[in-house]
């Protein structure tokens, strides 16, 4: 969504509109529309910046992404410190 390269599934974050938010979900179990993002921030803030979020998942007007943002950040801190 963010970059528009295409990807396995499995590398990819699947995103849900919780209320007004966008929120990930990493086991891809919650309900509802979801869309999909590398779990990159460059990616992520690009899909935020074209407005992707709301049009990927049919709402209108914008979405919190703040918990996302989060979660990305603290799984690429992760990853690093396990590489």
């Amino acid at each position: 969504m963010g970059c528009r390269e295409r990807a396995a599934k499995n590398d990819l974050l699947r995103i849900v509109k919780i209320e007004d938010a966008c929120v990930p979900d990493p086991r891809g179990t919650l309900p509802g529309r979801g869309a999909y993002v590398h779990p990159a921030l460059v990616c992520l803030d690009q899909a935020v910046r074209r407005r992707a979020f709301p049009r990927a998942l049919r709402v209108p007007g914008a979405l919190d992404t703040k918990a996302l943002r989060q979660y990305v950040e603290r799984t690429t801190v992760a990853e690093q410190a396990t590489t």
